[in-house]
């Protein structure tokens, strides 16, 4: 919208926000004053957890806040499945109930370091910390050391703030893996697992193997857990139950198998278990004791599977991402949802495989199951394997597609039936988003090009939408690859386009102009019009974003002019959408108005309601700059409930934000105040610093009209900090906004007469930007730049400085 850098609100005190990714030495992280991030994803503990009483105790203890030597980091180290993850589940669940100690919650992740093709790198792990954090995907970076120094930041700020974070690193591999997941505040605790003692400067704790007596217990709770009370076994067969545990080497997990291989047969007498445990031992006399321990239970386990039932099990680990849906492994398996429910019932009673996370029919392995159910996979033909794979790429295919179909803005594509209605294809696609990036990563290795490309052109809308660019860039630049191996040039100019959209998102305005000039001139050279058009189009909006207005000017008319040309009519609306965005921008409503009309016009006869909702608002900005504000309400009105009919929640708030606007100049403060709450909790929720810091100068101008010129200056206070810390991160592109939101600060302190020497330093800060920025020459900035001056002569008059008040109006302004 053509207004939406200017004039958003929130009313927020005493508390800070989350923002840009700061570059430089030195980061102060604001956050806001209730985050309600994703946290935790910790999974849920099991009931059936013994034999670690004084481990439990002695966690907490270091744990809680009242330990005066209270360590920030807790190393816990021990075999394949003894049970790391289950302690230190058990620990953090057990400290989140305790008041006070975690009041911010509890960040985990598996880094499945012992899995070569699925472990995480640090830097996809702090991405996903961040996401969770409630960090906008455009405002995560992309290098490590980056990602790091804002993680820290912002862990330390929570802290600071009294939101104590604990965060669980399960699963790693090397201390390389971890360190830059590692807190270094002081105050936010972190819990690791490995096999390995890592030198990572934390208090080391050695997880052993259970004893005889905690061993018998867990096989006896695990027992009464799946069959009840009546199940006596384990204290009928007191000789036989420890031959078990002895031959599971204490290790929980084979224990559960165990356990699970009992609960099967209530019939089956522990004797029987534990020979058949011990005929597995002797075929593994080269293996060490534990990892024989393991590898019998799982060969027993498998040996109980039915034939159908094994097959799924040894198909899972063809998924590249880390769980799977109910229907995802039936497509595996080549059969019906209802019999591989059941199937994966089975194998999670057998501990075989696992529920993942919350949502009921998502499924994950253990990794060392994995690894098992791996090699049992060489028992299918290559052709079987192939087969399998590609039914559940055609599953995510054909499913992305589906989902795509009800988050396109675009006509002549009707929603596709395999998915109802709007809400579950987001569900759909956030369940499955990292078995989708995952699936699109591992193409090379799989197979699997032409998925891969498919699947960057459907996810898309939905990454742009909920704002993962750094999905979205991965993906896309992946299948950019695929695409330009193939040969495909029509395909590369497209996913040329969407990175560059997405580029542009993430504020990397270069890179952005560099593919989408490309694009344009590959699809010019292959003769494609509409396409050529639509890379113009979006290389339009990056230079308005740029402020290269005559550029953009100049690019939006070619693409319209083109879109026309085609009977591209829907496209054509768009461009013209944009290009009158451009000229009220430039605050040149006059030439604004008729083209808007004309997107809009266009629109209606097109039925792209979508985007009416667009070019109602941007029709309602440029009316308002030319004081016709009662139509501009009028419209910002209509363009509101278009947008909630349509879910677009980032629009309806820059509407809003527009309309209080424009209820300001008619002096209906209340009512402009109210809109510009809306529109901030909009955009606090979305994470979006860069509107959000302009939506607090809104706000400050909206109560210094309502004369609550205290509040207006502290609201426009906690403007000026954000922006601050945003021109660390880009100067280039938010200088012009600082300058102007020191204008504003120095102009509700004069409106009030509050820290008028405050104001004034405020003023001349904002002069000497717009000078900096060359706005004597600049007609667009020139008029900014008089403004400032006039304010700060204003100020200097209020002073009773006069005669410096009169030598800048003789002297120093430029003219109109």
């Amino acid at each position: 919208m053509a207004d939406e850098y200017e004039n958003v609100s929130n009313t927020i005190r005493g508390g800070v926000f989350f923002h840009e990714v700061i570059q430089g030495r030195d980061i102060t992280v604001v956050l806001p004053p209730k985050v309600t991030p994703a946290l935790s994803g910790l999974p849920a503990p099991s009931p059936t957890f013994t034999g670690r009483d004084a481990h439990i105790e002695e966690l907490l203890h270091a744990l809680s806040p009242r330990e005066k030597q209270q360590p920030s980091r807790i190393a816990v180290a021990g075999l394949a499945g003894v049970g790391k993850t289950e302690l230190v589940v058990q620990v953090a669940a057990r400290a989140l109930r305790e008041p006070d100690w975690f009041p911010g919650g509890v960040l985990f992740v598996d880094l499945l370091g012992y899995d070569p093709e699925r472990q995480l790198s640090p830097e996809r792990a702090l991405d996903g910390f961040l996401h969770a954090l409630g960090i906008s995907s455009e405002h995560i970076p992309g290098s490590l050391q980056d990602l790091q120094r804002l993680y820290r930041s912002v862990l330390a700020a929570l802290a600071h703030e009294g939101r104590r974070i604990l965060v669980v690193v399960d699963n790693v591999s090397s201390t390389n893996q971890v360190a830059p997941l590692l807190p270094t505040d002081g105050m936010t605790a972190v819990l690791v697992t490995s096999r390995h003692t890592l030198d990572i400067g934390a208090r080391l704790h050695d997880l052993n193997v259970l004893d005889i007596k905690a061993s018998i217990a867990l096989l006896h709770q695990a027992l009464l857990q799946a069959r009840g009370p009546a199940d006596a076994r384990v204290q009928d067969a007191p000789e036989a139950a420890a031959a078990i545990v002895d031959l599971c080497a204490g290790l929980p997990l084979a224990l559960r198998i165990a356990a699970a291989l009992l609960a099967d047969t209530p019939t089956r007498p522990l004797a029987s278990l534990a020979q058949a445990l011990q005929t597995e031992h002797s075929r593994l006399d080269r293996l060490h004791r534990e990892d024989r321990a393991v590898r019998a239970a799982f060969d027993l386990s498998y040996q109980c599977l039915s034939d159908v039932s094994a097959r799924l099990f040894r198909l899972c680990p063809l998924n590249a991402g880390p769980d799977l849906s109910t229907e995802s492994a039936a497509a595996l398996a080549d059969m019906d949802d209802d019999t591989a429910e059941e199937i994966l019932q089975d194998l999670h009673r057998a501990h075989l495989v696992e529920a993942s996370g919350s949502t009921w029919g998502r499924w994950r392995m253990h990794d060392l199951v994995r690894l098992y159910a791996t090699d049992r996979l060489k028992q299918e033909s290559r052709e079987k394997q192939i087969a399998a794979r590609s039914r559940l790429l055609e599953r995510y295919r054909a499913m992305a597609s589906a989902a795509s179909s009800h988050l396109a803005f675009d006509a002549g594509r009707p929603p596709s039936p395999l998915i109802t209605n709007r809400e579950t294809a987001l569900e759909w696609l956030e369940n499955e988003r990292a078995n989708l990036v995952a699936t699109v990563t591992a193409a090379h290795e799989t197979g699997a090009a032409a998925t891969a490309a498919s699947l960057a052109f459907s996810l898309a809308g939905f990454f742009e939408q909920r704002r993962y660019f750094a999905d979205w860039t991965t993906v896309t630049a992946t299948a950019l690859a695929i695409l330009q191996q193939a040969d495909d040039h029509q395909s590369t100019g497209r996913a040329m386009v969407n990175l560059g959209i997405a580029q542009r998102e993430l504020r990397q305005f270069d890179a952005a102009v560099i593919l989408l000039q490309t694009a344009a001139d590959a699809f010019t050279e292959a003769g494609d019009r509409r396409d050529r058009a639509m890379a113009l189009d979006a290389l339009g909006v990056v230079r308005r974003e740029m402020r290269q207005y005559d550029e953009s000017i100049d690019t939006h008319t070619e693409a319209a002019a083109i879109f026309q040309e085609v009977k591209d009519f829907r496209g054509q609306a768009r461009a013209l959408n944009n290009l009158g965005s451009t000229w009220g921008e430039m605050h040149q409503p006059s030439e604004a108005i008729p083209i808007l009309r004309q997107a809009l016009s266009i629109m209606r006869a097109t039925g792209d309601d979508r985007r009416e909702a667009t070019a109602l608002a941007n029709l309602g900005a440029a009316l308002r700059k030319t004081g016709q504000f009662e139509q501009a309400i009028t419209l910002y009105g209509e363009a509101i409930i278009c947008l909630r009919d349509t879910h677009n929640r980032h629009g309806e708030a820059l509407a809003l934000n527009n309309r209080g606007t424009a209820l300001q100049h008619v002096q209906r403060f209340s009512e402009a105040i109210k809109d510009h709450h809306q529109a901030a909790d909009i955009f606090q929720k979305a994470q979006d610093p860069h509107r959000l810091a302009n939506a607090l100068g809104s706000l400050a101008g909206a109560y210094s009209g309502d004369e609550q010129h205290t509040t207006a200056a502290e609201v426009s206070a906690q403007a000026l900090k954000i922006h601050r810390q945003l021109v660390q991160a880009n100067s280039a592109v938010n200088t012009p906004e600082l300058a102007r939101t020191l204008s504003l600060a120095a102009w509700v302190r004069r409106n009030g007469r509050h820290d008028l020497a405050t104001a004034l330093t405020m003023a001349e800060e904002s002069v000497a930007l717009y000078r900096g920025l060359g706005a004597e020459t600049s007609p667009f900035l020139s008029a900014h730049l008089r403004m400032a001056l006039e304010l700060q002569a204003d100020i200097l008059d209020l002073l009773g400085r006069h005669q410096q008040d009169e030598t800048i109006r003789r002297k120093g302004l430029p003219p109109r």
